[in-house]
């Protein structure tokens, strides 16, 4: 699909297989979405602005490269699970969270909290959610995105379906998506499958 990268790598299948068993244990969860995160993240930042800085080697001056200002943004609950892969590689990033919450009638994204932290307009801003179904959430949370001044942004999920992907590209035809998977599609309900369930419930123990 336009504007969709997937991650086509065989550690990146295992951690997905991982993370769809519903017998996998919180703990085995946790891991596996900490390695697909990484994954994620080692892919996302591929292109990201760098800027060059002069190091003191033991034997004499040279220039390295850093990358530019990074911002990383977890739309809550379950993109926390993906912000230390991020910060893995980018130590230094600043991260922001977006409180979004599923209205399970009407399947409209509702906003309940916002805290990002200041330099969105010079940061490359990647928005992290493990989950892409109806792409309201992740639509929403570009547009806010957007709102508060982000010019060059990216959009990072786990698990994605084509009305997820169709829906982002409509409303932000200029946002590049990454995702570890390209699921078959939604059910009724407008969860993924096969999916995983709930990332946020699987994740903090709530299911």
């Amino acid at each position: 699909m336009e504007g969709l990268r997937v991650v086509d790598h065989p550690v990146m299948a295992r951690a997905i297989t991982e993370l769809r068993a519903a017998t996998t244990s919180r703990k085995a969860f946790r891991a596996a979405m900490a390695d697909a995160s990484s994954m994620l993240a080692y892919e996302a930042l591929r292109d990201v602005p760098t800027r060059a800085v002069e190091v003191q080697t033991p034997l004499e001056k040279t220039t390295g490269l850093r990358p530019a200002p990074v911002m990383v943004v977890a739309v809550l609950r379950a993109g926390l699970g993906m912000v230390d892969g991020f910060l893995r590689y980018v130590p230094s990033a600043s991260v922001g969270h977006l409180g979004m919450r599923r209205n399970e009638e009407t399947l409209q994204p509702e906003d309940y909290y916002e805290s990002l932290p200041e330099g969105i307009e010079t940061s490359t801003v990647f928005v992290v959610d493990p989950m892409l179904a109806t792409g309201g959430s992740a639509t929403a949370a570009l547009h806010r995105m957007r709102t508060n001044g982000a010019h060059d942004l990216r959009l990072v999920s786990l698990i994605a379906a084509p009305e997820g992907v169709e829906a982002v590209r409509a409303a932000h035809p200029e946002v590049p998506i990454l995702t570890g998977v390209l699921d078959r599609g939604l059910d009724e309900r407008g969860y993924i499958r096969p999916g995983l369930g709930d990332a946020g419930d699987r994740l903090f123990g709530t299911d």
